[in-house]
């Protein structure tokens, strides 16, 4: 998908049109928050938080370790 983007003004800041077929591919609506992530072929733009998705991993690759000890401990 190659959509050109118009950045328009809003009050004292910048603002940028999307349209309608980026939002569905998106899965986002009005008042959802979307994230900008810097990369090495440029910016990405998503709905999901990148950081909460790697501190994710990380609790996940503990809870996959030390499965024993923290059955232990719920009880």
């Amino acid at each position: 998908m190659n959509t050109p983007l118009k950045v328009t003004k809003v009050g004292n800041s910048a603002a940028v049109i999307l349209p309608k077929e980026l939002l569905a591919r998106l899965r986002v609506s009005l008042g959802d928050t979307l994230f900008a992530t810097e990369s090495p072929d440029g910016i990405r733009l998503t709905a999901s938080n990148p950081d909460f998705a790697a501190k994710m991993a990380a609790a996940e690759d503990i809870m996959r370790q030390d499965r024993d000890i923290l059955r232990v401990l719920a009880k």
